[in-house]
């Protein structure tokens, strides 16, 4: 009588997958965080930004170290 083991699936396992994904979705969701402080600061007039001790020149290194 032959028997076929069905227990192993035939793709990875998922924890790569999740890896993968996780990975992915880190990196996304950096690259937003950045869009969207690099924006919020945009919108501030320059005496609002005086305010909180930065400049125009400054909204990209601050929008990195996010």
């Amino acid at each position: 009588m032959a028997v076929i083991d069905i227990t192993r699936s035939p793709v990875a396992p998922a924890g790569i997958f999740r890896s993968a994904f996780g990975g992915i979705f880190a990196a996304f969701a950096a690259w937003n965080a950045e869009r969207a402080t690099r924006a919020a600061l945009a919108r501030l007039s320059d005496r609002e930004l005086e305010d909180i001790g930065l400049c125009r020149g400054d909204i990209d290194d601050v929008a990195r170290s996010i």
